[in-house]
């Protein structure tokens, strides 16, 4: 199926001139069909030889930006954006700048933090920054720092918009600046060993606490006595320990956008999984995030693409409306771009191709869609 898509289409709704678009959707085609983002493997999936493609490659990476024509994709039409971090290990890059030790302090490798918005069970990644403990150290700057940095970058994107975030942004600097720039946000609070300190407008300190099977919700709060919050707790069955969540909205709402957060780290497991994210190699990390946003871009086709593919074949989860129709079990079993790139699906060509069509309008609505830059 990938051979019938007319990429090109896609890629010239986030690249302004037209010979760069042609380039880019030759390498978003290779991406897709090596399932890779290494320069090495994609030069045998372009129509030159193995080494002009390889020189074309890294002509294309030095003259474009695609984490430009990345912020194209970010959705006007969603009510939250999605925000985690990933390690991305590379064990074997022992001379590479940019790479350090994890988070258990001997694995080498980089963290990215990646925001995205939410598309059915997966997300629509718009930007992100990558950093590791070595260039924390050479830059002289803290994790934090890379945290605001990047959300400065989105900073008129994100607008109104809620911003949803994992218990790593759970601190209060980040907190302060979020309130202070007006972003409503959802974090999940990390606890730990010792709860943070949270006031009430008593000036007493609040203990929290929820019953197994409960919900509870505290409102009018200072996180560590300066950053006003809302916290929001919930003990499902099943769980171990309750999910809390500390916000600027209200509590009840907070607990079901949070959620959904679960859709980058789905969308994280296919970048991975799928396209081989993880494996991605280069000695310069600017070389190497512009090749993650072209990644990225191919992830983002390849997975709108799927999902048409995905509800024509299964069954689209409901039908004209209909709450007792259900898709069948393959449906739920797997995500588009596994359908796109993994499954042998019979579609006839007019088919595919109205299916192409149909998305390829969908594309151009989100890209071309005003938004406040």
């Amino acid at each position: 199926m990938l051979s019938r898509m007319k990429l090109q289409d896609f890629v010239q709704n986030l690249f302004d001139q037209r010979s760069i678009a042609e380039k880019a959707a030759l390498i978003v085609q290779a991406i897709l069909e090596a399932r890779s983002p290494r320069l090495s493997d994609l030069s045998h999936h372009l129509p030159a030889s193995p080494e002009a493609n390889y020189k074309m490659l890294q002509r294309f990476l030095d003259r474009v930006d695609p984490r430009e024509a990345l912020q194209r994709l970010f959705d006007p039409a969603a009510a939250f954006v999605l925000g985690d971090v990933t390690e991305i290990e590379r064990s074997q890059a022992r001379a590479t700048s940019y790479v350090g030790t994890l988070k258990d302090g001997k694995t080498r490798g980089f963290w990215l933090l990646l925001l995205a918005t939410p598309f059915r069970g997966r997300a629509l990644p718009f930007g992100f920054v990558t950093y590791s403990s070595r260039t924390l150290q050479d830059q002289a700057r803290s994790r934090n720092q890379e945290h605001r940095r990047c959300l400065r970058r989105v900073k008129e994107l994100i607008a109104d918009r809620i911003l949803v975030l994992d218990r790593e942004f759970s601190y209060e600097s980040l907190m302060r600046a979020l309130v202070e720039e007006g972003i409503r946000f959802v974090i999940r609070l990390n606890l730990g060993s010792r709860q943070p300190t949270l006031i009430n407008d008593d000036g007493r300190r609040v203990k929290l606490h929820v019953g197994r099977r409960k919900q509870v919700a505290y409102r009018a709060l200072l996180y560590k006595g300066t950053v006003p919050v809302n916290v929001a707790g919930l003990w499902r069955k099943g769980l171990k320990e309750p999910l809390w969540v500390i916000t600027n909205v209200e509590p009840e709402e907070a607990l079901g956008i949070y959620a959904e957060r679960m859709k980058i780290e789905e969308s994280f497991k296919d970048l991975k999984s799928l396209l081989g994210m993880d494996k991605i190699m280069s000695k310069r990390q600017e070389r190497m995030e512009k090749m993650l946003a072209m990644v990225m871009v191919a992830y983002s086709i390849g997975l709108m693409v799927g999902e048409a593919v995905r509800d024509r074949v299964y069954g689209a989860p409901d039908r004209a409306g209909d709450p007792a129709h259900k898709p069948a079990g393959k449906w739920s079993a797997y995500s588009g771009l596994f359908v796109l790139l993994r499954q042998k699906v019979t579609l006839t060509y007019h088919e595919f191709n109205r299916l192409v069509r149909q998305v390829l309008l969908a594309f151009a609505q989100l890209v071309g869609a005003d938004v406040r830059t």
